[in-house]
């Protein structure tokens, strides 16, 4: 009998999870049952992807610059990656701007749909934490995020997980191994490139539970929906962000096709797992261990370009929250403040929402955050803000887990992109759990 492939494993449990929230849904009682006894698995599960996000972003970025053996190529490796994610985002903000200009999916909402959204989530203690923490952030210095870069204590920055710090000192490591004598080097040369077989490998452990944890994941999503008609009401703005999404793969797709002369259906087919894995869990972050053994096993791109385009990427590259965001931004101005619709001020949307995406956390709702700072900056009325948020509100999880994905695509695409550039495009080699497991068993 055939090998059911792991992506149509992930795809049946998501389906499953979908039908059985649903069900839970409409039952006395199911809410609570699925809250206590399934969702706790999902959350193991994103437990054990962050629990190895550290030691594998250090293993693979340490012994990929240690393998580049040329100092050089560092600078040049990092201004490629920087520039290619900064056009991405770009892009993909432009198309969410035209399509929401185009579409116009703010004009004509009854009156009473916008009442009933504000009386529903307008003091909802969800919007009340994201614009307490959007105010946090728009208070901090210009220079702020430049000094937040510089850990003054690795083992804090490890435990909070701070991306960028743990991306900084694994780059400060690598390079210093470089600096020092080969053969002084060659045993911390070694224990991370053992590390990172090790950690791989639990990789592909994890996985095998990828299809009962996304089933998890999918029906405490369901059970959390709990007013379908404000959802139907904003469903013609949620499929104006999915088309847009939609879209944005479209040009990753593309530009696999013209630049590495790969198919674009070979290409989801290798990523797919990590794909449904970043819809599931709604965390660019807490899929990078997945995203890694896809880029590296599965798309063939080199540890060393692997190692230090996709950890960047979970941290600065976030193409499917800047296209939320403009989409959201305009969106929500069409609805309760029509007249700061303005070219100058949809120019000021592009800047800041590029300038926002670097600075989005790879967390669930980071979007909305960042939409407070977008808004902001066009001079939306502050006392309009908890409405604004409260109009997208209802809808922000299942268009959070879409745009995840297309962060995910979009560190990928950009992975191979990099690597074919520098010729580290190789061929695939994938691994299994249990490559090793005769001679140990």
């Amino acid at each position: 009998m055939k090998k059911i492939a792991l992506h149509w494993k992930i795809i049946i449990g998501m389906v499953l999870g979908i039908i059985f929230g649903f069900i839970m849904n409409g039952i006395s009682g199911g809410k609570v049952f699925v809250a206590d006894w399934i969702a706790p698995f999902g959350k193991i599960f994103i437990n054990l992807l962050k629990l190895i996000a550290v030691p594998l972003i250090l293993a693979s970025l340490i012994k990929g610059i240690s393998d580049l053996k040329d100092i050089s190529k560092i600078k040049t490796m990092g201004l490629r990656t920087i520039g290619v994610y900064m056009v991405t985002t770009i892009i993909a903000i432009v198309i969410g701007l035209t399509i929401v200009n185009i579409a116009k999916p703010g004009e004509g909402m009854p009156e009473s749909t916008i009442e009933k959204i504000k009386l529903k989530y307008a003091n909802d203690a969800g919007v009340a934490d994201k614009l307490m923490k959007a105010s946090a952030q728009k208070d901090a210095g210009p220079l702020e995020a430049l000094v937040a870069i510089f850990p003054s204590n690795i083992f804090k920055s490890f435990v909070e997980v701070s991306m960028l710090q743990v991306i900084f000192f694994a780059l400060f490591f690598g390079v210093c191994l470089l600096l020092i004598e080969e053969k002084k080097a060659a045993p911390l040369v070694h224990f991370f490139d053992g590390l990172n077989e090790v950690v791989m490998k639990m990789v592909d452990l994890i996985m095998l539970f990828a299809p009962y944890a996304v089933f998890a994941l999918l029906a405490n999503v369901i059970i959390a929906f709990d007013d379908i008609d404000i959802l139907i009401k904003l469903l013609y703005y949620a499929l104006c962000v999915v088309f847009g999404l939609v879209l944005m793969i479209g040009v990753y797709l593309l530009l696999i096709r013209i630049y590495t002369k790969k198919s674009p259906l070979w290409f989801l087919s290798r990523i797919s797992p990590a794909q449904l894995l970043a819809f599931s869990t709604s965390s660019s972050a807490a899929t990078l261990p997945v995203t890694m053994e896809r880029v590296e096993e599965h798309l063939g791109v080199d540890k060393e370009v692997s190692g230090f385009v996709l950890p960047v990427g979970a941290t600065v590259n976030m193409d499917g929250t800047s296209l939320y965001q403009g989409i959201a931004a305009v969106f929500i101005m069409q609805v309760i403040w029509p007249e700061g619709l303005t070219f100058s001020n949809q120019l000021v949307i592009i800047l800041t929402a590029l300038l926002a995406s670097i600075g989005s956390a790879a967390v669930p709702s980071a979007g909305m955050v960042m939409l407070v700072i977008v808004l902001e900056s066009v001079g939306f009325p502050a006392e309009l803000l908890p409405i604004g948020l409260a109009l997208i509100f209802a809808v922000d999880r299942p268009l959070d887990m879409c745009r995840t994905v297309v962060n995910v695509t979009g560190d990928a695409t950009v992975s191979m992109l990099v690597a074919k550039s520098l010729h580290k495009l190789n061929t695939p080699k994938p691994k299994a759990w249990n490559d090793h497991y005769d001679t140990v068993k």
